[in-house]
């Protein structure tokens, strides 16, 4: 198996490229649930976390949508449906674990998918099952969304 040296560099995308306004709510809510995570620690179950960073986010002044569902389309047929766990200030979503492991790639792979179907541009993974949360956050981005994102600008 390579190590990520022997792969090269992994490539992300800068934050000065998505929508300003994305970023400064995604900044909110991790602000939020650093906030949550060190009054409470790890330990709890996901709805404890849950249900506090939505109480810390509204404190911030910004809406929540709680288990938001969207639509899975299909050559134009809903063939079902996805929920996110929080879907914030109508611009991105928030999947919440309480597991002490680390994020591998099925979990990218759910918000991913739930963010095409949402038709969004950024995600974010938060774990409060670490000891220390930067442990637990990963950023996750629709291909698709940057795609356009980029087509737009030549």
């Amino acid at each position: 198996m390579q190590t990520e040296h022997q792969r090269g560099p992994r490539r992300g995308v800068p934050l000065s490229e998505l929508d300003p306004d994305v970023t400064n709510v995604s900044g909110k809510v991790i602000g939020a649930c650093i906030e949550v995570h060190k009054a409470l620690g790890p330990g709890y179950g996901r709805d404890v976390y849950l249900h506090a960073v939505v109480h810390e986010v509204k404190k911030e002044g910004v809406t929540c949508e709680v288990d938001k569902a969207f639509d899975v389309v299909y050559d134009d047929a809903k063939v079902g449906e996805i929920v996110a766990d929080l879907f914030v200030d109508g611009k991105f979503i928030v999947k919440l674990m309480a597991e002490h492991r680390e994020i591998g790639t099925q979990p990218r792979a759910e918000l991913r998918a739930q963010l095409r179907a949402a038709d969004i541009e950024l995600g974010n993974i938060i774990n409060f099952g670490e000891r220390r949360l930067k442990d637990g956050l990963v950023r996750v981005l629709n291909p698709d969304k940057l795609s356009i994102h980029h087509d737009d600008e030549d």
